[in-house]
């Protein structure tokens, strides 16, 4: 938000400098950003009269200009074009100083030695405020010889304040304003604005009626202006509004931008000739309903859009800004001027999914006082009759939803000492009045009753008023004091506790954290070979990205691993790399209400490096069985039954990717990526992956403890031949089922392919513990169970060794 310096102290009169007020501000929650001073440089410009201009007499491109500056007589030559005897124009003498810091003398023209030169727009600093082409002509009522940046106020500063989305009522030199005679005592206030203007002639002509037909409206006036003079607006108002960071356009647009910035309140102009019909209507748009909007680009609305329309047509979308075919232009005789309060949630949905973040717009997003139609609206009138631009004695047209209830709020003594150590409800009264939250009622010594205004919706509970008390009084003034000991230590929740906890493993396993983006590039989904039924190909877009980098929401972890290990091998590394991230994915879901979940993931990305070189040969590099350790090492930290098993992910390596399932469901997967896309990405190393879902993980499951046994367990060994694709796991589950409650311990000690063994099959040999917890078992009785084990085994078409 720019705020002039100058307007700010003509509608306050402020007992302090502008440091000392931009340092409050900022105290306060008024954040002052920037203090920038446009025309800062400009010096020893005065107002000069033109007495006579004549042709160069060797280049036809020139001019000869006499001047009167009022300290003498100079000849600037010029090649404007624009001028004419009498004008009045800024004028600087050799030695005078320009915006950008040039410093002016004399220069020979052929002959014709030109003194100083007459300024344009540019050269003064305010580029936007030219309505012409060449020398900027000044008011017909300029002293000549007065210095002209005193003359049209451009020794002035502009505040940049940054305002947080709660203070809507801060959008305006008004509301500023209004904050500065609350923290200055002695600020004076000086003016005082009208609150209505409905009074006045009837219309000139047949306008039927102003409808409301969606309550994203509350309030609707329309205001007349007839016998229109398109012209700029007077160079004052044009400097007042450059400086603000407004351009301007024509006498009946800087109207309603000025009345807006100074109130707060959003205006829009139409051009009543061009409107489809004498009528007005509010109503939600039409399913792909489009309207072509000022900026000349066409867009597509959706219902939730609030529209404005004449005879059905669409010819604004309301808070956001006008449709092309009702603006002001050159030929504009008759105009309606709409002061109107729109739903805050409806526009700034509507402003971000079109990208539209106008002024108007911007400011209904926060919140726009809704009392505040009537006095902008009598204020744009009053403007245009000032300078004019038209005949406005016409009567306001009005169209509401229902009155607008005010709010009271509480404040006690009691409360008001237990958050700030002080208790005066006298000051604190005298301080909330200066904001304009008066007190109401005092129904009892320690308790007070506050009518808060309808600019100040943030304002709602006891705790609200005494966060105004307490800015405006100022946070320094508070005593110290120690916290007071908390009566038992706060507990850290499950999800935050299994974070911390995978965390801790993650670091200790050698994993560096990384924090990457939530959105993503739509291109990840080809460059991982998600096939069309794949859930994870049909990520979320955004409406309003940021770039097309960042279009869409991320459907699993791994993009925004491999971008991160990208940006770090771009800088030169080459190094091993381990990166793991605790985040959320966001995938459809047709069985919820909301259409989508988000699930909570756990994902890792190992990279050898591009030099493995060391002195233990290949015995420390990264392999699919070191990843398949550490994820075993955050399951088991879980204590949960998990199963690795042979899987398939589009972007994995045949051979060399598991599913990690829980019980039947599969919660993620363990892959090196396949060759190609490892090429594609051109790391020169491979790249292994795993992602798990945090979900199965988030119950906290104890260990058991039992006595040791004590009796001696009796092993035996068995050697088997299976199918080179038989999982080890299944083989291990048909031994259990065979060998029934004495089995102890089953452990797979040797994996042999080679001389020996057919092909297409492999040797797996395992170690059986059998034991019983109340007596030592017999050699006979373990050699019968586990014969019955080997008779099952050739029985199932194992080979037994």
């Amino acid at each position: 938000m720019l705020v002039s310096w100058n307007w700010l102290n003509g509608l306050v009169s402020i007992p302090a400098s502008l440091e000392e007020v931009a340092e409050k501000l900022t105290l306060t929650g008024c954040e002052v950003e920037a203090i920038t001073r446009p025309c800062e440089r400009l010096s020893g410009v005065r107002v000069a009269q033109v007495i006579a201009l004549e042709p160069h007499s060797r280049k036809n491109s020139l001019r000869v200009a006499s001047l009167n500056y009022g300290e003498g007589a100079a000849v600037c030559v010029t090649a404007a074009t624009n001028l004419k005897i009498g004008d009045l124009v800024p004028y600087g003498p050799s030695g005078a100083v320009l915006a950008d810091g040039t410093v002016l003398g004399e220069r020979d023209f052929d002959g014709v030695v030109s003194q100083g030169m007459m300024l344009s727009a540019d050269e003064i600093g305010l580029p936007d405020i030219a309505d012409e082409s060449g020398i900027l002509r000044l008011p017909s009522d300029a002293p000549v010889g007065k210095d002209v940046k005193k003359y049209l106020r451009l020794d002035d500063a502009v505040l940049d304040i940054s305002i947080t989305p709660n203070r809507g009522d801060l959008l305006s030199a008004l509301g500023i304003a209004r904050e500065v005679y609350a923290l200055f005592p002695d600020v004076v206030g000086r003016k005082n604005f009208k609150n209505r203007s409905n009074e006045g002639m009837e219309w000139p002509v047949n306008f039927r009626s102003i409808s409301l037909e969606d309550e994203g409206c509350r309030c609707y006036l329309l205001g007349l202006a007839t016998d229109v003079k398109i012209e700029p607006s007077p160079l004052p108002i044009r400097i007042l509004l450059s400086l603000m960071g407004m351009r301007p356009i024509s006498n009946i647009v800087d109207a309603t931008n000025l009345t807006m910035l100074l109130m707060g309140q959003p205006l829009h102009a139409f051009d009543l000739d061009r409107l489809p019909e004498n009528e007005i209507t509010v109503r939600s748009a039409t399913p792909e309903e489009k309207i072509i909007t000022l900026d000349g680009k066409e867009r597509v609305l959706d219902p939730l859009d609030i529209l404005i329309t004449s005879g059905g047509s669409a010819i604004g979308i309301a808070g956001v800004m006008g449709g092309e075919n009702t603006e002001i232009c050159e030929t504009t005789r008759n105009v309606v001027i709409e002061s109107a309060n729109f739903d805050a949630i409806r526009v700034s949905r509507t402003s971000r999914r079109l990208g539209l973040n106008s002024e108007a717009a911007f400011r209904y997003s926060r919140g726009v006082d809704p009392e505040l139609v009537y006095p902008a609206m009598a204020y744009v009138i009053s403007l245009l009759k000032k300078w004019g631009a038209a005949t406005t004695e016409w009567e306001v047209l009005e169209a509401t939803t229902g009155s607008i209830s005010g709010r009271e709020v509480v404040l006690t003594r009691e409360k008001l000492n237990k958050l700030l150590l002080w208790d005066d409800l006298q000051e604190s009264s005298q301080i909330l009045g200066r904001l304009g939250i008066r007190e109401v009622s005092k129904e009892k010594e320690n308790m007070r009753i506050f009518k808060i205004p309808s600019y100040r919706p943030d304002i709602s509970i006891e705790e609200d008023l005494i966060e105004e008390v307490a800015r405006i009084r100022g946070y320094n003034d508070m005593p110290s004091r120690l916290p007071q000991k908390m009566s038992h230590p706060g507990e850290r929740g499950a999800w935050t506790e299994l974070q911390a906890g995978l965390r801790q493993i993650a670091l200790a396993r050698g994993y560096i954290e990384v924090v990457t983006y939530s959105f993503l590039s739509p291109s990840y989904i080809k460059l991982l070979r998600l096939p069309e039924d794949d859930e994870r190909a049909h990520p979320f877009v955004l409406s309003n990205p940021l770039s097309a980098d960042l279009s869409a929401m991320r459907t699993l972890m791994l993009p925004g691993l491999i971008n991160a290990l990208a940006s770090s091998l771009r800088s030169g590394w080459r190094e091993a790399v381990r990166l793991f991230e605790l985040g959320r994915v966001f995938l459809r879901d047709s069985e919820s209400d909301a259409g989508k979940k988000e699930v909570e993931r756990l994902a890792g990305l190992i990279y050898p490096g591009r030099d493995i070189r060391n002195v233990y040969k290949e015995c420390l590099v990264e392999d699919f069985m070191s990843v398949k350790s550490d994820v075993e090492a955050f399951l088991q930290s879980r204590g949960v039954n998990y199963i690795l098993r042979l899987g398939a992910e589009p972007f994995g390596h045949g051979g060399q990717t598991a599913e990690i399932c829980i019980g039947n469901e599969k919660v993620g997967y363990i892959a090196r990526l396949k060759p190609s896309l490892e090429k594609e990405l051109d790391m020169g190393s491979p790249i292994y992956a795993f992602e798990i879902s945090l979900d199965p993980l988030i119950e906290d499951v104890h260990p058991l403890f039992c006595e040791n046994p004590p009796y001696p367990a009796v092993h035996r060994d068995i050697s088997l031949l299976v199918p080179e694709n038989k999982e080890g796991k299944t083989v291990e589950d048909e031994i259990r089922s065979a060998a029934g409650s004495l089995l102890w311990n089953l452990r797979l000690f040797d994996v042999y392919k080679g001389h020996g063994v057919p092909e297409g099959s492999r040797s797996l040999a395992f170690s059986l513990a059998y034991r019983d917890m109340k007596r030592t078992l017999s050699d006979e009785e373990v050699d019968a169970v586990h014969n019955r084990v080997r008779e099952e085994m050739a029985s199932k078409g194992y080979t037994l060794r």
